[in-house]
């Protein structure tokens, strides 16, 4: 491999992004589908809700299916979760093999099941399903990557939103004090833990001088379908990205209150109080036409907010 590949190829592992494909809310819009997001990080890819249309908006994006092997729901209302058979049954033609991970509140296995019975009898790959509280907040999922952690959410039905928090990397050892200290490569690895090094001569080299610091890890969080709800603001905290339901606007705020949904203000003052990088907005009620009217209001309150629109690739 060359150079400029490997260099290519090193920046992309490197890169968390949210794709969004879809944002609309649970009746039918003309600028939305329903709601879908997937996460990008070191080559492996995590969705977050599967409404109709999420394999076709993954094929969109140039998203690959064999890299996606965990799937989180909010909930289970069917703008949410009615791509997810279809999508399950698009892998078994594709002959996968791994396992499928399935992550969701109490009901998941109930509302699932008999879909896959009907529908994916037969399939080379196990679906796995979780079941998650929804009533507090609790790591899921962990890997080499990523931890994911559950944030109580409050709607009609059982709901949370979902913390994506990247494992904070090692310190990237210096190629310049390897060569010079001859250091071998056995030693690498308790270098980048934290020990320091001895030379031959007896000269101490501490960690600190052998080591460049590694990127600070990036999060985000993915709250839909609430109520507003300030308490959760402490769960998120200082998060770099945000996204966070805004269905109706603020002159609306009486049918946000009866159907368990939030505003736009109420999204912007909670991404204040969370002290957050970047507030995303969607979920978007189909009585409005034009979205701008979500992001003047939110950016009266909190200036750096972003519309999520199909097809958006927001780096984190």
């Amino acid at each position: 491999m060359s150079f400029l590949l490997y260099f290519l190829y090193i920046c992309a592992m490197e890169k968390f992004q949210v794709h969004i494909l879809g944002c609309g809310s649970a009746l039918p819009t003309r600028h939305h589908l329903p709601a879908s997001q997937v996460v990008s990080l070191r080559g492996k890819l995590f969705m977050m809700d599967c409404g109709e249309g999420a394999q076709l908006q993954c094929r969109r994006s140039h998203l690959k299916f064999a890299n996606l092997n965990h799937i989180f729901l909010s909930h289970l209302h069917g703008d949410h979760c009615f791509g997810l058979i279809g999508l399950i049954s698009t892998f078994g033609l594709q002959n996968r093999t791994s396992d499928l991970h399935i992550y969701g509140p109490v009901g998941l296995q109930e509302a699932l099941q008999p879909q896959l019975d009907f529908f994916c009898t037969g399939i080379p790959y196990r679906v796995v399903m979780h079941e998650v509280s929804t009533k507090h907040s609790e790591v899921i999922f962990e890997d080499r990557s990523v931890s994911v952690t559950t944030i109580p959410l409050k709607h009609r039905v059982p709901c949370c939103g979902y913390l994506f928090r990247e494992v904070q990397s090692l310190p990237h050892i210096r190629r310049d004090m390897i060569d010079f200290l001859k250091i071998p490569h056995y030693a690498i690895n308790s270098i980048k833990e934290g020990a320091g090094w001895t030379t031959e001569d007896g000269k101490f080299f501490p960690h600190e001088r052998l080591v460049t610091p590694a990127k600070r890890a990036r999060s985000y969080a993915y709250l839909s379908d609430t109520t507003y709800l300030p308490q959760n603001a402490e769960l998120v905290k200082g998060v770099d990205l945000l996204f966070h339901e805004s269905t109706f606007l603020d002159r609306d705020k009486s049918f946000a209150k009866q159907t368990f949904h939030s505003t736009t203000k109420q999204a912007a003052e909670f991404a204040k109080m969370a002290d957050v990088g970047r507030l995303m907005l969607g979920h978007y009620s189909s009585r409005y036409d034009d979205d701008n009217l979500f992001l003047e209001e939110a950016k009266e309150i909190f200036p750096n907010t972003i519309l999520a629109n199909e097809g958006l690739v927001v780096e984190v």
